[in-house]
């Protein structure tokens, strides 16, 4: 029951985000680009499509590599350890898969 919370409180979270950003984005262009440039104003849809043009050419797509599993991040990891220290990490790390989901055995 507490996923469900989690991903409507995200859902919600993202969606505040984005009304934020295009708000500000149209209050900002509307004063700022109107005045200097004699610009057409925009409403908030073309706001927002400007925010996520923005980050499509500006920020660009990353695929996030570094912490998820089996990422480069812990193949690195695990070839710093040692052969004993290896053995032990892989133990504990099953151990805590099993309390958490079940024994598969």
């Amino acid at each position: 029951m507490k996923w469900i919370l989690k991903i409507i409180g995200g859902f919600i979270l993202f969606a505040l985000a984005i009304a934020a950003f295009g708000y500000v984005t149209m209050y900002l262009w509307n004063w700022i680009m109107t005045y200097l440039f004699k610009l057409p104003e925009i409403n908030f849809y073309m706001a927002i499509g400007m925010v996520i043009l923005s980050k499509i050419l500006f920020g660009g797509i990353r695929v996030r590599d570094g912490k998820g599993c089996g990422s480069k991040y812990w193949k690195a990891k695990m070839e710093c350890l040692s052969p004993e220290d290896r053995e032990k990490f892989k133990a504990e790390f099953a151990s805590r898969c099993r309390s958490k989901w079940g024994s598969s055995e």
